[in-house]
């Protein structure tokens, strides 16, 4: 849509062509439904929050920043607010507004759309674009096509990648997708009665052969296949390319409270309640369904008092309340992630204009290119802004 809208305003005759029954299906979806459309920070800032890629989408974010996306929907009607994270959001928390914004403009400036109708390939003569075939057979000539259709992340929404297909067609190489900003599932089963559980404020790292490759800190969850929440989507994006069974992940339960910190809290709980049970005392300390897990794993039974407690007993349950380990299994499928990690070569794409190096007359736009980011926003800006780039000069 912002392509379209992009290359309309520059003098071109626009059509948009989508396979669903409406635009911005995808859309819908994003930010709970709320749609969080992109993120208030400056332009160098938005580039550190690029995970694959950062360099190619220099101009691209320069050419279109967040304060710029940002006043486009203000001037267009669709009032913005920031929250936490400088996350921006439609005042009405509706992302249907945002698709209806986007919708009038195209509209009123005279994009034509045709809904329900899929392309079947793109036709090229000469290393140059002539036009494209819809699945039904029919023939439409155009001098440029801008490939806006995603990855394959949540194919329901549409994005099937056919892109992908189109890409390769033109002699692209496509850098293998993989899941981003999705959960991982952990080996064995002592983590299934913590299903539910919410940390907040808690401190992860992921270790590779003893090497920490990850660490982050924030909100996460327990769930029937391990762990997913803000803090780990974001470090799915890190090791996606990694052997993730090998990894191991380490949670710190309590990282505002150094170790001898920690114990002498501990120390103090356990005087002044010696008489009670290890596993009533702790109830003070952290959520109640880990603390079966935390003493199996410091090896003291649930039913000893606190005046039984040893040093060396005291000393294992600091290390395991800060460093709660668990083997990783694997990332949840590419079809659950928020955005797919992979996709168009950027080493053949131009990334001033977003045409490809191979083919004239052929761009790419958004999730389909080799770039991701992390949560909050800065995904869609990137759709918006590559958008934005592959329609000024188409």
């Amino acid at each position: 849509m912002f392509a379209a809208y992009s290359a309309a305003i520059n003098g071109n005759r626009v059509l948009l062509l989508e396979k669903n029954e409406k635009l911005g299906k995808k859309i819908y979806i994003t930010g709970k439904g709320r749609c969080n459309l992109t993120n208030d920070v400056s332009e160098s800032e938005f580039i550190k929050n690029v995970v694959s890629n950062p360099k190619f989408m220099y101009g691209a974010v320069f050419a279109l920043s967040p304060e710029k996306t940002m006043d486009f929907f203000e001037n267009n009607g669709l009032h913005l607010k920031v929250e936490r994270g400088n996350r921006v959001f439609p005042v009405s928390d509706k992302a249907s507004d945002v698709t209806k914004t986007l919708q009038n403009v195209l509209i009123r400036i005279g994009v034509e759309i045709m809904l329900n109708s899929e392309v079947a390939s793109i036709i090229f003569r000469e290393s140059s674009v002539t036009g494209v075939v819809l699945s039904e057979g029919r023939t439409i000539d155009c001098d440029s096509v801008i490939v806006c259709t995603g990855g394959v992340s949540y194919p329901l929404t549409g994005s099937t990648g056919d892109g992908f297909k189109f890409a390769k067609s033109a002699g692209h190489s496509i850098v293998s997708p993989k899941p981003a900003l999705v959960g991982a599932e952990l080996q064995g089963d002592d983590f299934r009665p913590l299903q539910g559980l919410t940390l907040k404020n808690v401190g992860i790292s992921v270790f590779l052969n003893e090497k920490c490759v990850y660490d982050d800190f924030g909100e996460m969850l327990f769930t029937h296949f391990g762990v997913s929440g803000p803090i780990i989507l974001s470090c799915s994006s890190i090791i996606n390319r990694m052997n993730v069974s090998s990894l191991i992940l380490s949670v710190d339960l309590k990282p505002a409270l150094e170790s001898s910190v920690l114990d002498k809290r501990l120390l103090r709980d356990f005087t002044l309640n010696n008489a009670k049970s290890i596993y009533g005392v702790l109830r003070l300390l952290l959520p109640q369904s880990v603390i079966s897990l935390i003493l199996t794993r410091a090896k003291i039974k649930e039913k000893t008092k606190c005046a039984e407690i040893t040093r060396e007993e005291r000393c294992a349950l600091v290390s395991v309340i800060k460093n709660l380990k668990f083997k990783m299994k694997r990332l949840r499928p590419i079809a659950e992630a928020v955005v797919t990690a992979g996709g168009v070569n950027v080493k053949e794409i131009n990334p001033k204009t977003m045409e490809s190096k191979l083919v004239q007359g052929l761009y790419f736009a958004g999730e389909v290119i080799d770039v991701d980011c992390f949560t909050g926003g800065f995904n869609l800006q990137t759709a918006f802004s590559t958008g934005f780039v592959a329609g000024k000069n188409a």
